[in-house]
């Protein structure tokens, strides 16, 4: 049974009244890769009744927040899989005609700022009920942030919002612990007591916090003020993110309140990630999206498999490991091998996995070969500028897993959707394995620049490796007479790139190289990320020197305009 939607389905389970209610932008699709389904599946397996109100409808008389009651112990709210403000505007800050998270494709059924509008109405109606936000838009927007579609600094969601509390990262464990804490309704401390939430307290409540365990950020106001110090606040969150064992609550104050965030829980375990993706899923789209078109996001994942959480990359524009963590938690083989024997059930399959993949698709039980020195590490990144000589990345437990999936009844083939971090390689016969049975015919990589001043601000490997994997690539492919195609991601406009690097990238590229470029976008600076934070202040917070930076939407074409001119004639 699809988790109920409406009061006729919470009726017919016999229900009086719900537990949790839990309003999403997208449409639900009960699915371990869409969140709502995820939460919602957790509390039901813990014995709560949960509800799921999708894309309500915040013009209307509000129907779609009162349909369904109070429940009894809180509300969960979530703008879906993307930031609203991401899936609604361009990098140029154009509307979008389109929202892959909706039936028919359309766009115009989720708000700007989905999180803060839908708290504030639940809010409003019932003011006594706990709101519980979480997800993607909330997770990056905890604390002061960069907003660039309003080209300013915001604080924290919470206080714009008014939620009573705001859970972070992947969010299985903590919303089972938010639960139990609120059984008996509303009980700040313990909740306060939680790992991986924020919340807003006073003046005394933060004077009563450990010092030594507590860490002080520069207020929104002095943000503000002073960008720079927005930067260092900056340096502070994604060093405390990427600890192996992190223990410092952060404190930052806005107005007369503060915005508390606990330290984040460890990684799940890979029993806790079995089980999350082991819920009893309906695999599909809920009914009440019959005869509404297509759900695109649906259509693209529905016959592919997630294999771990987590990415070491630290790619400077990426929000992976900010929301997901540094470390890799890899789902059991066991686990992985029974979705793709469900997968080959479900109709209309015909025998092609989409994507056997992840954040980035080959780090696969890969992490530190000594833990300890893990846990002493500062690193946002296990790969820039260099790889670390403690991390163990080989991918033969990746390649055993792949050559398993093969095997299974009904699959004809598995293939490789997700990026691939090919300065993984070292030797490995992992390119050569994915050549010949795990690619439609395009292999698709991320070298995002050629300019090695740009890539070091980028977090990305040199050039040079790029033109060694394009080497390994003809030649394999040469020798197994694959007729096959490497399609390289570039980024413009990145914190760093001037339009000279635009040219010198289209001269070696276009030129050099003669590739036809499909996948090129201009950079999105979104919250919480080492880009984001050059963009709005113009310099490396951790160095403090000045970075130039592409702002004007005219600086911005023509930095983009640089991918296509061999094309044009231009």
């Amino acid at each position: 049974m699809f988790l109920p939607t409406t009061i006729k389905e919470v009726r017919e389970r016999g229900w009086d009244q719900l537990d949790v209610i839990l309003f999403t932008g997208d449409a639900y699709i009960d699915h371990p890769a869409f969140g709502a389904a995820v939460i919602g599946r957790l509390l039901e397996a813990e014995g709560y009744r949960v509800a799921i109100v999708p894309q309500p409808n915040w013009r209307d008389d509000l129907r779609d927040f009162t349909k369904l009651g109070a429940p009894r112990l809180f509300f969960g709210v979530t703008a879906g899989a993307m930031d609203s403000m991401v899936n609604h505007y361009t990098a140029n800050l154009r509307l979008r005609h389109d929202d892959a998270y909706t039936p028919g494709g359309k766009a115009g059924f989720r708000p700007d700022r989905a999180v803060t509008v839908y708290t504030q109405i639940l809010k409003r109606l019932f003011p006594h009920v706990p709101v519980v936000i979480g997800g993607i838009e909330a997770s990056l927007r905890r604390l002061t942030h960069y907003d660039y579609w309003s080209d300013s600094l915001r604080p924290s969601i919470l206080v714009e919002s008014g939620a009573d509390l705001l859970t972070y990262g992947m969010g299985e464990r903590v919303i089972q612990q938010v639960a139990r804490a609120m059984r008996n309704g509303f009980n700040a401390k313990l909740l306060r007591g939680l790992r991986q939430v924020a919340f807003l307290a006073d003046a005394r409540y933060v004077e009563r916090l450990d010092p030594a365990r507590t860490i002080r950020l520069h207020s929104y106001e002095k943000c503000v003020a002073d960008k720079q110090a927005f930067g260092q606040n900056f340096v502070v969150l994604e060093t405390q993110s990427n600890l192996l064992e992190p223990d410092a609550t952060l404190v930052e104050s806005t107005g007369d309140r503060y915005v508390v965030v606990t330290p984040p829980h460890t990684a799940l375990t890979t029993e806790e990630l079995d089980h999350s993706f082991d819920l009893p899923y309906e695999r599909a789209p809920h009914p009440r999206y019959r005869n509404k078109g297509d759900i695109p996001a649906w259509e693209m994942i529905k016959f592919s498999v997630n294999i771990h959480r987590g990415c070491f990359g630290g790619c400077s524009f990426c929000t992976i490991s900010a929301h997901q963590g540094k470390f890799i938690n890899s789902r059991s083989e066991r686990s992985i091998l029974a979705e793709v024997e469900r997968i080959a059930r479900m109709p209309g399959f015909k025998g092609y996995l989409s994507d056997v993949g992840a954040p980035s698709a080959n780090m696969y039980r890969m992490g530190g070969r000594n833990r300890e020195l893990c846990a002493k590490c500062r690193r946002p990144s296990c790969l820039h500028p260099k790889m670390c000589p403690n991390l163990d990345n080989d991918h033969r437990p990746l390649l055993a897993l792949y050559e398993k999936i093969r095997a299974v009844k009904g699959v004809k083939k598995a293939f490789i959707g997700s990026g691939i971090r090919y300065d993984l390689f070292d030797g490995s016969p992992y390119l050569e394995t994915v050549l010949r049975h795990h690619t439609s015919g395009r292999l698709k990589v991320a070298p995002e620049h050629t300019e090695d001043a740009v890539l070091r601000l980028m977090r990305k490997p040199p050039f040079a490796r790029f033109e060694q994997l394009n080497a390994d690539f003809r030649s394999i492919c040469r020798r197994a007479e694959l007729p096959y195609q490497l399609i390289p991601y570039f980024i413009s406009s990145h914190p760093g790139c001037t339009e000279h690097d635009m040219r010198a990238l289209s001269e070696r590229v276009l030129g050099k190289l003669h590739f036809t470029l499909e996948q090129v976008q201009d950079l999105t600076p979104t919250p919480m990320t080492f880009s984001s934070v050059m963009f709005c202040t113009g310099r490396n917070p951790y160095t403090g020197e000045r970075v130039y930076v592409a702002r004007t939407q005219e600086e911005k074409r023509r930095q983009k305009s640089w991918f296509f001119r061999k094309r044009t004639g231009k």
